[in-house]
Order: C-alpha cells, then structure tokens, then sequence
C-alpha cells in the first residue's frame, strides 16, 4: 500500500480491505484534531501499530479517555488498549495489580489516577511506597542516615509526582503529610483510611510483605500495586509476594489483575525492542534447561 499527498488531499493505493483501514484512521485521527486534541509523535506511532497489529480499537475513545491532574500538561492519557483496561480497573476496583514490562506506565497512570482522586476529593492523602531492596548492593555501604539511604529507592516515585504536580505544590504536600513516600518497611502497624496507596516494584516484597501491605487498606482506599516478575531482587529462595498474590487472590471480587506487554510500551521505540529481544532470550534459557 502507498500513501501520497498533493496539497490538501490524501491519495491511498492498495488493497481494498487496507484501504479502507488507513482511510479510517486518518479520519479518525483528523475527527480528534478537529476537538482539540494536539496529536503527538507517538499518537501517531500507535495508531500505525494497533492498525497493523489487527487490534479493534477506537483511537478516540482511547486517546480522549484523559485523566486530569493539576500539570504543565493539563491530562494524562492511557496510550494503549490495556492501559485503558487499567485506569477502568482502577476506577472500579479497590485493589488492582498491573503487572508487566518496565516502561508500560503501571506506576506513572497509577500516580495519575491518585493525582486526580486527590484533587476530586475521593481521597485525603496519597501514600506512595517502594520495598527497599538492594539491587546487588546492600545499603549498609550507603552513607547517610536511614532516610538518606533508602531515598534512592524511592527516586523513582518521587520522579513522577513532580512530572504532574508543581514541584512547589507538591513540596508543600509532602511537608503536610498530604503526600507520603515511605519505604514499604513504614506500613507496618498501620491502617489506611481514605487513601490513595501506590506499591510499585512489588516483585521485590516478600510474602510476607506483601500480606502485610495488604492488610493495611483501611475504608474508602484504593491501592495499585505493580511489578514485574522478570525484575525480582530478593535473595535466592525467598518467594517473590507479587508471584504468590497471583495465585491467592486471583478471581476474588473487588481485585483485579491487569497485564501488559511489549506491546504497551510506551518509552524510547527501543526500549520495546530491548524488551522482545530479552523475552526470547530468556524463553530460549528455558527451553534449553528443560531439553537438558
């Protein structure tokens, strides 16, 4: 199929089925131009790709499905057919798990999603959590007090307030307990009312973290956890707590798992390949260690 323009017009030849899928997408894509939408790069991208890849999706329900924080950037938007699955999740679900792929935006629509129930009122505060694993070092080599050590650990969550919120605001916020980044090992002893309580990289809790974090949802929270189970840290032999609430709470009403893929990556178009190329590596690890 080939795609030219002369002026203003669009000329499109090829089969008729793929013709009339890519004269579809550009009136879509022109409908959503003409509301208001500021059509970016990776918009585009991802219009291509769903196209391509046969997936029946409404670029303008997907694209317009915007999630207001107080930004420079006025909303967030889910890019992909699953990221929207999960911010549904989320909007109807106490405790949702997204699990997949680093730069998948499990951690980033999740503190999107806390950012506007905050600022709607549905929530007093917002707790943003993170298990203190080391990554082969061990914080005891770390200098600085204990907050001084694990602040690294957190960076990440902190990273992402301050891309929606005015980092002035959102210091403020912090001074006031509003918003609380803490490392998973603070939950402890502690019940959770009217929260908003992120727990990213929960590969890395172990089981018996992971019961504790859960048991600290106080009335009228939600909490997102996200992981990924191809990142795990923790030593060998512990049982990574993401893996195991997997198979505890699966089909339980008011949890719901939300999986991504390569195909929702959202970062550098490298990082997607990057990502495909360790998912074969490592299935063809398997699959040699099960021939032997």
């Amino acid at each position: 199929m080939t795609i030219s323009t002369r002026g203003n017009r669009i000329f499109i030849q090829g089969e008729d089925v793929q013709a009339r899928k890519a004269e579809d997408l550009i009136n879509e894509l022109r409908s959503l131009r003409a509301g208001g939408y500021e059509l970016k790069p990776e918009d585009i991208v991802f219009a291509v790709r769903s196209i391509s890849s046969g997936v029946e999706v409404s670029l303008k329900d997907l694209l317009m499905n915007n999630i207001p924080v107080s930004s420079k950037k006025r909303f967030i938007i889910p890019k992909t057919e699953v990221q929207k699955q999960y911010i549904e999740a989320i909007k109807n679900n106490d405790i949702v798990i997204g699990i997949g792929p680093a730069g998948t935006g499990k951690t980033y629509l999740a503190m999107a999603m806390a950012i506007s129930a905050f600022l709607k009122k549905e929530v007093s505060r917002i707790v943003l959590a993170r298990p203190a694993v080391e990554a082969g070092e061990k914080l005891g080599f770390l200098p600085g007090d204990i907050y001084e050590k694990v602040n690294p650990y957190l960076r990440p969550l902190y990273d992402a307030l301050f891309d929606m919120l005015d980092a002035e605001k959102a210091g403020k916020l912090i001074e006031r307990g509003v918003i609380e980044i803490a490392p998973l090992a603070f939950m402890r002893g502690r019940t959770l009312n009217e929260s908003f309580i992120i727990l990213d990289e929960a590969q890395n809790t172990t089981s018996e973290q992971m019961k504790m974090y859960l048991t600290r949802l106080g009335f009228n929270s939600k909490t997102v956890i996200t992981g990924d189970k191809t990142q795990i840290d923790l030593p060998q032999g512990k049982i990574s707590g993401l893996i195991e609430v997997e198979h505890i709470l699966r089909g339980v009403d008011g949890i719901q798992f939300v999986y991504f893929s390569e195909l929702d990556v959202v970062r550098h178009k490298l990082v997607q390949e990057i990502v495909k190329a360790y998912e074969r590596y490592e299935k063809r690890s398997t699959d040699n260690v099960k021939a032997q």
